[in-house]
């Protein structure tokens, strides 16, 4: 996947009673902001100039265009001049997809000396989108704003992480989620209720025994894993795969899965999915390099049939689509007490993504210690240094609550008896206030990571999904964080009475 078919329309507010010299003036100035914005290249997305509206019947059509046009990800607006906000009322109640308010004008400056009475009917977005932001607040319409001149690089960069996040959220409304058997017996955080993920997220959950991922593996040819070993040897650093030896065999094997898993998802059009290491009957050993291989890819993925996790890495990757530094799944997996250093080892069994190594992944073959199956292959490696967040999504009974932590990935030293790959991170804004917020709010074992999103992005989806969003960051104190999360338990209440 990628932006090119994606597009974000633009529609400008403003009435008749300018008259029509007006009316030419703001559709000339709306299609050169629309030129600007597209050609600055600081938008991900195409944005398409959708008109003027100048009466509610106008709103209301473009509105229900914007419905049933698979290319349209999210509407833009701008009043140019003052636009009565009760003709876009039925509009609004009409729009299904994700709405942003872009307060700007048109002119940068004041012309001090030659402004005229003209010149203030045709640039009234001071308070013509004042008027349009009553309407969405009354009508309580989920809603970015972005205000900047449509020439900063600050404002476009803030329409950019809102296009990303649109996406992100467009291609989880048909996320089909496939398990290769369940989870983990008697594991809480990783459950949750799939009716209601499909109806406020998107996210279509559908269970296949592992037995057909063994019947796709008994058709695999020898041809196709030999050109994936090829592949192998380019991207990896296959020095420890002797041919001929035991790790060989194994990594052959492995191909063969891959092929499989990667045939699988294709036919059946999921776009992640989730293993299970205690049911691979009839799997030679657990797919862990066809997992991080696919990850970086674009599949999401989630470990001991964790589906929420795996949706919300699919939903991570497209939004990070063409930035620098990757993202993945992982786990925290044990604790490293250091004093104002202490930090949080990052890494799981063998499924971590190598969009985020440091180094060229070495492609190697131990024992898994758990599980009874034979020996995986894996990617081995650890992650780059610097600042991400990570994110999951958890099911609070009567809310999907989405938690977010800034982190930062420090350098971790070699793990000889533990090949996996591996991310060292002390959470914001301390090891102690930030793994302590994360349980206090409930947080999975699991989490998505990136380091190339930001708080901002988790913040716009949460907002156009409709959940709770619950950030940790450097300003996070215990108190503050405990009060916060008895407040939003009150407004989830009290919402839901009222509905």
């Amino acid at each position: 996947m990628n932006f090119k078919d994606l597009e974000v329309w633009f529609v400008t507010g403003a009435q008749l009673l300018y008259g029509g010299d007006a009316v030419v003036a703001v559709d000339a100035h709306s299609n050169e902001m629309v030129k600007g914005l597209n050609d600055s290249g600081n938008l991900p997305v195409k944005v398409v100039y959708k008109g003027t509206v100048n009466s509610a019947k106008e709103v209301t059509a473009t509105f229900k265009a914007a419905n049933n046009d698979d290319k349209c990800i999210g509407v833009m607006t701008w009043m140019h001049t003052f636009s009565p906000a009760k003709m876009w009322i039925h509009g609004l109640q009409e729009l299904k997809k994700p709405l942003l308010h872009f307060h700007t004008q048109f002119n940068k400056e004041i012309p001090w000396d030659t402004m005229d009475m003209d010149f203030m009917n045709l640039n009234q977005s001071a308070h013509g989108d004042r008027e349009f932001g009553h309407i969405v607040a009354r009508l309580r319409r989920p809603c970015k704003v972005v205000v900047g001149h449509w020439q900063d690089e600050k404002a476009q960069k803030k329409i950019a992480v809102w296009q990303r996040v649109c996406a992100g959220w467009a291609d989880a409304q048909d996320m089909l989620l496939i398990r290769l058997g369940d989870q983990m017996n008697n594991v809480a955080v990783t459950d949750g209720d799939k009716v209601e993920a499909e109806m406020r997220l998107g996210y279509h959950v559908d269970f296949y025994n592992i037995a057909t991922l063994r019947d796709y593996q008994n058709d695999v040819t020898d041809a196709e894993i030999d050109a994936l070993l090829d592949t192998y040897k380019k991207e990896y650093d296959c020095s420890a795969i002797k041919e001929g030896s035991h790790e060989y065999e194994q990594v052959v094997k492995a191909a063969r899965i891959e092929v499989a898993l990667r045939r699988l998802l294709k036919e059946t059009g999921a776009k992640a999915f989730t293993t299970h290491f205690d049911n691979l009957d009839g799997i030679d050993q657990l797919p862990g390099l066809a997992c991080q291989r696919l990850m970086a890819e674009g599949y999401g993925f989630g470990a001991e049939g964790d589906w929420k996790t795996a949706a919300l890495c699919r939903t991570m990757w497209v939004m990070g689509q063409g930035l620098p530094k990757g993202c993945s799944f992982l786990e925290d997996y044990t604790l490293n007490f250091d004093g104002e250093n202490s930090a949080i080892l990052q890494s799981h069994m063998l499924e971590v993504s190598p969009m985020i190594a440091q180094d060229k992944p070495r492609l190697e073959v131990h024992p898994l210690g758990i599980g009874g199956k034979a020996d995986p292959a894996r990617l081995v490696f650890t992650s780059k240094e610097g600042e991400g967040v990570a994110s999951t999504i958890v099911d609070m009974g009567n809310r999907f609550r989405l938690i977010v932590n800034k982190v930062d990935c420090i350098k971790s030293k070699a793990l000889p008896k533990l090949p996996v790959a591996s991310a060292l991170w002390i959470p914001r804004p301390n090891f102690e206030v930030g793994a302590g917020a994360w349980i206090l709010a409930g947080g999975t074992h699991h989490s998505a990571f990136s380091y190339d999103l930001t708080v901002e992005y988790w913040q716009d989806y949460a907002e156009i999904a409709g959940i709770e969003a619950i950030v940790i960051d450097e300003n996070t104190t215990i108190d503050k964080f405990k009060f916060e999360l008895k407040v939003n338990e009150v407004y989830y209440m009290l919402n839901k009475a009222l509905k």
